[in-house]
């Protein structure tokens, strides 16, 4: 069987370079079985129910319908971690940016002239001191592939470090160092840090997180930098604490109007990822994800299925997206005891109002197969139905 894949924005050779060209086309029909993207609003982009998946080559998946995909069957992928990295290293160079007036020091050196440069230089560096981050106390809010790094890296910079996540992963929880304590609440992260670092996902719970109320609660002239994602900080009102002088500066990846042109902000154009590693790590962490769950059913990293991985062993898989109501795993191996047809392997997992359910049995012929997937589809609940072949 062959998978065409439509790929949207720039996706680095690399990743494009993981499809197989015997056993894959890229955006070679007008009906793909998957789309590659990166920033494509796919709000505003069309695709069918043809599409079995969607890989997003980063960690946010706003511009990407989730409800639209949940119901039709159609899995969303990130690349978590792909990026965290070159986030962190810009999240570094701000952290010093904001302590130091460097930028001005420059632009300040390069207007100055004459035969007494050493004098003006050491008259007019006066002009820009700065602080040291050594010392300062910094609240990480978000503790996952980005934040994790970002609290390391500043605890390494000799920062007193506090990190906030509810949610943390176990994975990410053992991955982070006994050395960075962790806050039980936002207000122990907000009241005594000189810096507040954003690295969480856009959710409507996370919508405004960092609002009026909250940015009272911050620390005089502390410095606020959001490079998780766009609408998790209130910026009318951090523009409100930069006039009042509550906060010191706000340092930003995501523009708006008002934001942009307010004098204490440093707003850089969505850079957080932008670098040929990371562009590199998302299209082939992305690629490898779709051709996993295309090739054997497998969902890893998906932002609205359940995590299933099972050996992909048998001659034959059956794989069955379907609402999550009871009785569906015996509705479905009802019929399949009916042609006895005998379950060599199964997995049933469930995401909310979602499941899925993998199913492994001995050979059919394409008529037999046929003929199951249509009997399974006339299940009310059953939302999708892929028969997938084992060619090893």
């Amino acid at each position: 069987m062959t998978f065409d894949v439509k790929t949207y924005n720039v996706i680095a050779q690399e990743g494009i370079d993981v499809f197989p060209k015997d056993s894959y086309t890229v955006n070679q029909t007008e009906k793909p079985d998957a789309l590659l993207i990166r920033s494509q609003d796919m709000h505003k982009t069309a695709f069918g129910t043809n599409v079995l998946a969607i890989a997003r080559a980063g960690a946010g998946f706003n511009n990407i319908p989730l409800v639209k995909c949940t119901d039709q069957g159609t899995v969303v992928f990130n690349t978590p971690g792909s990026n965290a990295n070159a986030v962190k290293e810009l999240v570094v160079a701000l952290l010093i940016l904001a302590a130091r007036p460097v930028i001005p020091a420059i632009q300040w050196a390069k207007k100055m002239g004459g035969a007494d440069v050493s004098l003006q230089t050491e008259k007019g560096k006066n002009h820009f001191d700065g602080t040291e981050l050594q010392g300062k106390r910094i609240g990480v809010i978000g503790l996952g592939s980005v934040g994790s790094k970002v609290a390391r890296a500043a605890y390494d910079l000799g920062m007193d470090v506090v990190g906030y996540d509810p949610y943390i992963s176990v994975e990410h929880a053992w991955r982070l160092s006994n050395d960075i304590p962790r806050a039980e609440s936002l207000d122990d992260v907000l009241n005594d840090s000189d810096y507040v670092t954003i690295h969480i996902p856009y959710t409507e719970q996370n919508r405004n997180l960092i609002s009026a109320e909250e940015l009272a609660k911050m620390k005089d002239g502390a410095v606020l930098l959001n490079y998780s994602r766009g609408g998790i900080v209130n910026d009318h009102d951090v523009c409100e604490a930069l006039d009042s002088g509550k906060l010191r500066l706000f340092m930003t990846d995501f523009s708006s109007p008002e934001v942009l042109n307010h004098d204490k902000t440093v707003v850089t154009p969505h850079l957080g990822g932008t670098t040929e590693e990371a562009e590199v790590n998302g299209a082939k962490q992305a690629a490898r994800t779709l051709r996993k769950y295309l090739e054997t059913g497998n969902i890893v990293n998906s932002v609205n299925f359940p995590t299933v991985e099972m050996p992909f062993e048998a001659p034959l898989r059956l794989t069955l997206i379907h609402q999550n109501i009871p009785n569906m795993v015996g509705r479905i191996t009802t019929i399949l005891a009916n042609r006895e047809i005998n379950i060599d392997n199964m997995i049933n997992r469930s995401r909310d109002k979602i499941a899925y359910t993998v199913i492994d049995a001995a050979a059919l012929s394409e008529e037999q197969v046929e003929e199951l997937e249509k009997e399974l589809m006339t299940i009310p609940e059953v939302i999708r139905v892929r028969a997938l072949h084992n060619h090893a």
